[in-house]
């Protein structure tokens, strides 16, 4: 045994003694074969070619950091699962319900854009519905009226859900809804649970309330999982009646004066379909239980024509900024785009200048002061060039405005959970509903005029008279625009 214990020893002090030696060529192989992975892997998987000469220099640059950096934030192992869980045929029938409802698109243009986001979707676009937009306060006492007033079911999906002076009314019209036998599902991000805690899916277990966290693990094989998060925000209640927009459930929405704003939307009609389409479809793959998404609404509670547009990482991809280019190449008079984070994409940007030397008039809201310092700095390195082209930008006064929300010749509407960037665009798992509809347009543009009527007209002298090292620190800052 002595013997033994001695060999093992020794063969320790050998290893430790070859190591002291060879370590630098073992770490310096290592750091080389990651990086030909990472490079081969990007070069096969990445669509956008910034971001794949991004990653591609960082591996290079800062040796197995960088290849650890890609395997957590930078591979999508989320594709195939989505397409197998997305969708069903049962639901179909009920899609195309109340397509034909509603008045008729008013120019070439929408008919054309309404034609290509169907298709980029695959959902019709349906008639019959009513649209209310509606603040985050009103819009929170209308959601828990609509849960104490369920008497089928609640399904709920949101990035965060505060544990708080926002969050526990709510919960508390969960508990309710549940001890009146109301099927209710909730659905939070694996991230956005922890903004506040303890975290509200404690006290909605306690309850006994059925919460699910999105992508919500600690295993070191489900890390790659990390920078794809579920932002979507979205309810439909009894099958019937939706919300969604912008909104989370914090309470600095409601405290006086108010830490925020935003906007959200309740739902009435087929379109609604969309909304429960979607939950089901994450449900099913965050805990595999199928629900019952037969639409049990009217088809004709209103004139609006409407489609919500699933965006994410998976079959989903690339579908909201397809949207967004086609909506501003529609465009013949105004693009107005309320916004907290815009760093857009080459694209994007092009395809707002080219709607400037249209003579198209292109308004953009953005705070004032932004909750996220990098993504300001990158933002106005990309706002600096399109003020220079005739973009007219505005800075909103505090509260910070979560709003998003655009408008298109007074005719379509987008509003929803996507922001103007890249995470939005490419990462996150977002939902937008697309309308078409002079009154509700009007609606929104009246919104959006309130908030110029406290916001600041930022042009082009004011950039010009930004101090050198701003410049040089928004266009570093908009280096990392593919990340953001």
């Amino acid at each position: 045994m002595q013997e033994w214990v001695a060999g093992a020893a020794s063969l320790v002090e050998w290893l430790i003694a070859w190591l002291q030696v060879f370590w630098p060529a073992i770490v310096a192989t290592a750091g080389v074969v990651a990086a030909v992975w990472v490079t081969l892997h990007v070069a096969q998987h990445k669509r956008d070619a910034r971001a794949a000469a991004a990653w591609t220099g960082l591996v290079w640059l800062v040796p197995l950091v960088g290849a650890l950096l890609y395997l957590l934030l930078g591979v999508n192992r989320i594709q195939r699962r989505a397409r197998q869980l997305t969708g069903g045929g049962a639901i179909d029938a009920a899609l195309s319900a109340g397509r034909d409802q509603g008045t008729p698109l008013q120019s070439d243009r929408l008919r054309v854009l309404a034609r290509l986001v169907g298709r980029l979707t695959g959902l019709p676009l349906t008639g019959g519905n009513r649209v209310t937009l509606l603040e985050a306060g009103p819009a929170l006492a209308a959601m828990i009226q609509a849960v104490d007033q369920a008497r089928d079911s609640v399904l709920l999906a949101t990035y965060i859900f505060g544990n708080d002076a926002a969050g526990k009314p709510l919960a508390d019209a969960l508990e309710r809804a549940v001890a009146r036998g109301v099927t209710v599902r909730v659905l939070v991000d694996g991230v956005g649970a922890l903004y506040s805690l303890p975290p509200i899916t404690l006290r909605l277990r306690r309850r006994g309330v059925r919460v699910e966290r999105f992508l919500h693990s600690i295993a070191p094989w489900r890390m790659p999982y990390l920078n794809l998060r579920n932002h979507r925000k979205l309810m439909v209640v009894d099958r019937c009646i939706g919300f969604t927009g912008g909104m989370n459930i914090r309470a600095g929405y409601l405290r006086e004066p108010a830490h925020m704003q935003d906007l959200h939307a309740r739902v009435e009609g087929p379109a609604v379909v969309h909304l429960l389409r979607s939950f089901v479809a994450d449900w099913a793959f965050t805990c595999g239980e199928t629900l019952d998404d037969n639409y049990l609404g009217a088809l004709e509670a209103g004139d609006t024509l409407a489609r919500g547009i699933n965006a994410g990482p998976d079959a989903d991809f690339d579908k909201r900024r397809l949207t967004l280019l086609a909506a501003i190449g529609a465009a013949e008079h105004e693009v107005r785009i309320v916004t907290p984070y815009f760093v857009p994409d080459q694209t994007l940007l092009a395809s707002l200048q080219l709607a400037l030397l249209k003579g198209v008039r292109v308004n953009i809201v953005v705070p004032q002061k932004n909750n996220l310092r990098l993504v300001q700095w990158a933002s106005l390195h990309a706002l600096r060039w399109l003020v220079r082209e005739g973009a007219e930008l505005h800075f909103s006064a505090p509260p910070f405005d979560h709003t998003k929300l655009m408008t298109v010749d007074g005719h379509w509407v987008l509003l929803g959970s996507g922001n103007w960037d890249a995470r939005s665009l490419r990462l996150n798992f977002e939902f937008d509903m697309e309308c078409y509809d002079d009154p509700l347009a009007e609606q929104a543009n009246d919104l959006i005029d309130r908030r110029l009527r406290g916001a600041r007209r930022v042009g082009e002298a004011e950039f010009r008279a930004m101090g050198r090292w701003r410049h040089v620190r928004n266009a570093l800052a908009h280096l990392f625009e593919p990340y953001l």
